[in-house]
């Protein structure tokens, strides 16, 4: 369908419904059609009236188990109505990308070996999943997409996520008939991330982003992790997920996040094992001085984080199978308050201690209406709160006094993961 035909779609109205579903607040269903019509725009000013394909890849947040899925272990997930989406084209031999009026060099698929003086750009994770896709034995071809996304980058919601899933999404709708499960485009993901960008990342990020939904994931067998979808209405808790962006970005912050497995492997290795999921937790505290002394006092604490993070996260699943909510508040702080204290993800540097704030004001805002903790890989970006409904404006309010106005977020958990939309 030509770009000008489904721009026509939206200014009409006829896409609300597939909206809605997608975005999960009919108060947001406005808001959308401009930016898609805004986005079909863009992708007509620079490569013309095409026919188009329309994709859509979510962020995520993260609600139990961190740092949990690189030592094997296990998360709970959820894919959130802040999203990326994109107007898209095949096109013979190069993947040209406009996202948000960065214009990326094109990756030719004639050259889609690793470059060492590309780590860390865009276009890194453009090439690795070109790449793995062939690998893999799919088919590959080129394509012109204009993205957009309206989750923060560097602030915990897996930007960098979001945009490989959508990636990897793109091929396998323009080149594959839609057919690579989403378990197999997280994979890819996590391959361009760590293989050809340069980064250490588990695949809970990128599972959350392909599968949508709340889902709990036990990477336990990392080639095939064991995924389930919750199918709880989170809606019927009466309470809202707020993520609080405090401004930070981790974009210089690649050494704290790599440190955290690093010395998690470190106590690992003690017991002639790779990761910690792998190693008894009675016999790591048996050995809790001999360990001490060979690894340090942080690797020590930051496993005592993942034997008790990995249990929480098997009791919030339970919770909230059972609806017993107050428990999985109780869950939430108790996972909080050991990222804080054991894992020490919070803040990288005395310097800078925006989320340290954040978390203190909303304890004295939320008192008995609510938890807090830090979301995603930490050290710099958001925190996450869940709030009651009725007190939830008034956190919004309160919170933004500090942070800014716009820099609270009161998301919907989203069914849909990746997808192609139209």
């Amino acid at each position: 369908m030509k770009a000008e035909q489904i721009k026509k779609g939206f200014i009409d109205k006829n896409y609300d419904s597939l909206l809605l579903d997608l975005y999960e607040d009919e108060d947001r269903i406005e808001k959308q059609n401009q930016r898609y019509i805004k986005m079909l725009e863009k992708y007509i000013a620079y490569y013309g009236n095409d026919d188009v394909e329309i994709y859509n890849t979510p962020g995520r947040s993260e609600v139990c188990g961190n740092h949990t899925d690189h030592q094997h272990g296990c998360v709970v997930a959820a894919s959130v109505n802040l999203d990326a989406i994109a107007a898209v084209s095949d096109q013979k031999d190069k993947v040209s990308i406009i996202s948000d009026q960065f214009f990326l060099k094109d990756i030719y698929i004639d050259d889609l070996h690793l470059k060492e003086d590309e780590k860390g750009t865009s276009e890194a994770l453009v090439r690795g999943i070109l790449s793995r896709f062939q690998q893999l034995g799919y088919q590959i071809g080129g394509f012109k997409a204009y993205i957009t996304s309206d989750v923060m980058i560097g602030a915990g919601l897996s930007s960098s996520a979001v945009f490989e899933v959508m990636i990897a999404t793109i091929l396998s709708g323009l080149y594959n008939e839609q057919k690579i499960a989403p378990e197999e485009l997280a994979k890819i993901a996590q391959y361009a991330e760590n293989v050809y960008l340069g980064k250490p990342c588990g695949l809970m990020d990128q599972c959350a982003c392909a599968f949508g939904g709340l889902i709990t994931i036990d990477f336990k067998d990392i080639t095939q992790p064991l995924i389930e979808n919750l199918q709880i209405d989170f809606s019927a808790f009466h309470h809202s997920l707020c993520i609080v962006d405090t401004k930070g970005s981790h974009s210089d912050l690649t050494d704290e996040y790599a440190a955290i497995p690093s010395e998690m492997k470190k106590v690992a290795h003690f017991f002639g094992k790779e990761v910690l999921r792998e190693v008894d937790e009675a016999a790591f505290y048996e050995h809790l001085y001999t360990i001490k002394e060979q690894c340090g006092d942080r690797p020590v604490l930051r496993a005592i984080h993942y034997f008790n993070e990995n249990k929480r996260v098997v009791q919030l699943v339970e919770a909230l199978k059972e609806n017993r909510f107050e428990d999985f508040r109780r869950i939430i702080q108790l996972s909080g308050n050991s990222s804080f204290k054991y894992l020490q993800n919070v803040y990288a540097d005395a310097a800078r201690q925006s989320m340290s704030l954040a978390l203190a004001l909303s304890e004295m805002i939320l008192k008995d209406k609510g938890v807090c903790r830090i979301h995603g890989g930490g050290f710099a970006g958001t925190i996450q709160t869940f709030v009651e409904d009725a007190q939830a404006s008034i956190y919004k309010e309160e919170i933004e006094k500090i942070f800014g106005e716009g820099s609270c977020h009161r998301l919907k958990i989203r069914k849909q993961g990746s997808i192609r939309m139209i």
